[in-house]
């Protein structure tokens, strides 16, 4: 191989004479085009006239190939002066590594970690993800975790920052296998010890898709916990709940889905200050002959001295049934993290998953929805987060009743001294039910409001979250005109929360839902009497 030796100085050198001896030529041609391109004949016969335009021509054409040489000079001149900067450059570059690498030998030969730099990502060895490196030890943000592929298996850690720095985020969890659970999402890297936010955890791996019939699909993996950070910084925010595995859905004699994972834990927040990270959201259940749940949200993470806490992650929407199956339960949202000891609020609770649809075919069950996860209680001064919102209830399909919509989440309290309660999530609306027989099916439920949270010394109490509406009930058919189903019950408003000791008024109390429509009745040709229609469901 050739080496080419380039000293940036003279090339630079010789990017200014070119620009010099250019600048002189400019001034020299512009000088002349005035007296050449524009000559007078010499008398007034055509042989002059034609002498005097074939040089004024020639004129013309040495000043248009001077322009195309100035503009060819000028990228010229660029380019030189361009490259001199990026060889100077890579010199200067080529001496700071030279120096890092002799301030970094004597802790990386104690130590095993680099004193500033990065930490190394992590790989994946024969489908294990492995650990990211550790960050410097004075400055330097931990290498991301290497994501799994093998089944089951949890992906790599990501690595620590040392005094400044940010923490690596977690690797990707394994597929999962037959009969087994996919692997968990690595935990995120803790952020640095002075100053650094903790790293993102991984995602869940998706569950092990069956395409055999009655063998289920498998659950999808947890994700992972976020990194915590040190004395200043966020908290890392937990990992994706991963997706449950399919199973055949068309046939009678097919699997289950499989369940999705829970999401992960948000990291906690620095000591002095930082908020806490948010809940991952949890994996979806899978639709199949019978859907799989969802997973629960992560919990969001806690605030220490003075910090906010971290939202609670989603719940994941549970699965619909297949062709005769009946649809799963959503899962439950996480519970909001809590504010810091001295202030900060609390984190909002995470939503409920939907409940999961009967099947098509068939029918099935609509499945009850997950509840909204409880707003973080404040610290000394703060409000409490607000309660998650219940999720939805699955729809009844082929004369089977529609699931209960999900209970709000409790609101949090307000900080001791001083701080407003959190309001109690609103509770989710039941199911409808599909057609029944000689009689229809019943709606769902609606869901519960969560509480409002209570206040400390002074403030003011939260408000009950409203509830759910109920369901409406099926329509009734069969050879003697069948009955409407009976709307499902509307669910109960949330308490108020109690006001401050000191100083504070109470929480309102949220409204009682709607009861659902009554189903309708039907006729058919084989009777001359229509059915009646369902009755209407309680209200809250």
């Amino acid at each position: 191989m050739s080496f080419v030796n380039v000293v940036p100085e003279l090339v630079a050198a010789a990017a200014a004479d070119l620009a010099a001896i250019g600048s002189k030529l400019t001034a020299v041609n512009a000088a002349a085009e005035g007296p050449t391109t524009a000559l007078t004949a010499a008398a007034s016969d055509e042989v002059s006239a034609a002498v005097a335009a074939l040089f004024a021509n020639y004129a013309q054409q040495y000043q248009s190939v001077g322009a195309q040489a100035e503009v060819f000079r000028d990228r010229l001149v660029q380019a030189l002066t361009t490259g001199a900067g990026a060889y100077a450059g890579t010199e200067v570059a080529n001496a700071q590594q030279a120096l890092l690498d002799a301030i970094n030998a004597p802790t990386l030969a104690l130590l095993g970690r680099p004193l500033i730099g990065n930490g190394a990502d992590g790989g994946t060895v024969d489908g294990t993800g492995q650990p990211g490196g550790a960050g410097g030890l004075l400055y330097g943000n931990g290498g991301a975790g290497g994501a799994s592929t093998a089944p089951g298996v949890a992906g790599g850690a990501g690595g620590a920052a040392g005094l400044i720095g940010n923490g690596g985020q977690g690797g990707a969890g394994g597929p999962g296998a037959q009969g087994g659970i996919a692997g968990a999402g690595g935990t995120g890297g803790a952020g640095g010890w002075l100053y650094g936010n903790g790293g993102v955890g991984g995602i869940g791996g998706i569950g092990f898709n069956s395409s055999v019939n009655n063998v289920s699909g498998g659950s999808g993996g947890a994700g992972g916990a976020g990194g915590a950070a040190g004395l200043i910084g966020t908290g890392g925010a937990g990992g994706i709940g991963g997706a449950g595995g399919n199973a055949p859905a068309g046939d009678l004699f097919g699997g289950a889905g499989g369940a999705g994972g829970a999401g992960g834990d948000g990291g906690t927040g620095g000591w002095l200050y930082g908020n806490g990270g948010a809940g991952g959201a949890g994996g979806t259940g899978l639709t199949a002959i019978a859907g799989g749940p969802g997973g629960a949200g992560g919990a969001g993470g806690v605030a220490r001295l003075i910090g906010h806490g971290g939202a609670g992650g989603i719940g994941g929407d549970g699965g619909n049934g297949g062709f005769a199956g009946s649809g799963s339960v959503g899962g439950d949202g996480g519970a909001g993290g809590q504010g810091g000891w001295l202030y900060g609020n609390g984190g909002d609770g995470g939503n409920g998953g939907t409940g999961g649809n009967g099947g098509v075919f068939l029918g099935g069950f609509g499945a009850d929805a997950g509840a909204g996860g409880a707003g973080g209680a404040a610290g000394l001064i703060g409000h409490g987060g607000t309660g998650g919102i219940g999720g939805a209830g699955g729809h009844g399909t082929g004369s089977n009743i529609g699931g209960s919509g999900g209970r709000g989440g409790n609101g949090g309290a307000g900080g001791s001294l001083y701080g407003i309660a959190g309001n109690g999530g609103n509770g989710g609306d039941g199911g409808t039910a599909d057609f029944g027989k000689a009689t229809a099916t019943t709606g769902g439920a609606g869901g519960a409001g969560g509480a409002g949270g209570s206040a400390g010394l002074i403030g003011q109490g939260g408000a009950g979250g409203n509830a759910g509406n109920g369901g409406s009930g099926g329509t009734g058919v069969g050879d003697q005109g069948g009955a409407g189903g009976v709307g499902g019950a509307g669910g109960a408003g949330g308490s108020g929360g109690a006001g401050g000791t000191l100083f504070g008024n109470g929480g309102v109390g949220g409204n009682g839902g709607n009861g659902g429509n009554g189903g309708q009745g039907v006729d058919t040709a084989f009777s001359l009497t229509a059915g009646s229609g369902g009755n209407g469901g309680a209200g809250g």
